[in-house]
């Protein structure tokens, strides 16, 4: 299965959400504004009129040869050439519900985002940018998904970026978040996957508080071929740290990939503990973090946007990745995200599988959270 097929099918449940709300919108506000259809005659008598009797019939006109008979449709479920089915899908699109785009509209539509998880700023921003040149016509709801698609695209399109690789050896890669954001799980994916694409990983369980982390990070280790750097449960993380980089140096890794205690952003404490950290790290190399990855849960919604700012300023995040995208999160705070920090955004995940986590592709993703199919040429 695709990613994108992942990403459409288990990510956004609330596609069809959005769909609704979109469908309604349409319609709500779409009386007398969609191309009216031919007027039948009408058939029902008004006053009743005198009774007149039928006229004699007409002798009927020779009868015109029958036309060839025209090739049968494909049977259903059979896979339409690419111009018939665009031809099908624009008449059905002519054929659709429309409504004109005025400030009312307008508004509807911001709420709809907003309950999306875009925010209230990125909202305003993308049905501004919709409304330009457009203000007056009347749209569909396919043809509103389609801006909406391309409006949230070019939003993340600056910010997809894959997770940059230096030539300097070891690279290493902090990765911290909040309590149950998937830092573990999203550690054990990225490090099976650098070493099937041929680096040399390793990984340090630094989230030395929880012993299931550890397990867990070892069981990804067994399952990828990657050591695993461990220390008994209460060591202090910044020591762990140190050697990890240390072993890294020594073994010639390409990478380290360092685990953290969930941390709460309001915990003053902890997020000292992950100053300790950095600067234990730059005593052997003043550049390390050479990556900071901060791992959003998408359940949290706008609440991520917090999380960003904080960790920002506390450990110089360089790039996102958004986790549990399976679950009931809306996704658009993903877009808000882009738009109020410019941050990399690296990864999604949708599930626990390997293949769950992706590199970031913007245009699948817009797809995704407005409930579109991405077409093929």
């Amino acid at each position: 299965m695709s990613f994108f097929k992942k990403l459409k099918d288990r990510m956004f449940r609330s596609s069809s959400k959005l769909d609704e709300d979109l469908d309604a919108l349409v319609r709500e506000g779409g009386e007398g504004d969609a191309a009216a259809p031919p007027q039948e005659p009408d058939l029902a008598p008004s006053a009743a009129p005198d009774p007149v009797p039928d006229p004699a019939p007409e002798p009927l006109p020779p009868s015109a040869p029958e036309p060839a008979p025209e090739p049968s449709p494909a049977p259903p479920g059979a896979q339409k050439p690419g111009v018939f089915g665009r031809l099908l899908g624009r008449r059905a699109e002519a054929e659709a519900p429309r409504r004109v785009l005025d400030d009312e509209m307008l508004e509807s539509l911001e709420e709809v985002l907003i309950q999306a998880d875009l925010g209230v700023e990125t909202a305003l921003k993308v049905t501004a940018s919709m409304a330009e040149g457009r203000f007056g016509r009347r749209l569909s709801v396919p043809e509103i998904k389609r801006l909406l698609a391309d409006e949230v695209t070019r939003i993340l399109d600056p910010v997809a970026r894959p997770l940059p690789i230096y030539a300097s050896r070891p690279q290493v890669v902090l990765v911290v978040g909040v309590n149950g954001a998937g830092k573990t799980t999203t550690i054990g994916k990225l490090a099976a996957q650098f070493r099937a694409a041929g680096k040399s990983v390793m990984i340090a369980a630094g989230d030395t508080f929880r012993a299931a982390a550890v397990e867990q990070l070892q069981v990804w280790g067994e399952r990828a071929g990657v050591p695993v750097m461990t220390a008994p449960q209460g060591t202090d993380p910044a020591s762990l740290a140190y050697d990890a980089l240390e072993r890294a140096r020594a073994e010639g890794a390409d990478l380290l990939l360092i685990d953290t205690a969930g941390r709460l952003q309001n915990r003053e404490d902890l997020m000292a503990e992950l100053s300790k950290i950095l600067r234990v790290l730059r005593k052997l190399d003043p550049e390390a973090p050479h990556n900071t990855l901060l791992v959003l849960d998408a359940t949290t919604g706008q609440n991520a946007l917090r999380q960003v700012e904080i960790f920002q300023k506390m450990a110089n995040v360089t790039g996102l990745v958004m986790t549990k995208l399976d679950g009931t999160a809306r996704g658009g705070v993903l877009v808000a995200l882009a738009d109020r920090f410019g941050l990399p955004i690296h990864a999604i995940g949708v599930g626990e599988q390997i293949d769950d986590l992706a590199p970031f592709d913007p245009e699948d993703f817009a797809a995704a959270l407005v409930g579109q199919e991405r077409e093929t040429p």
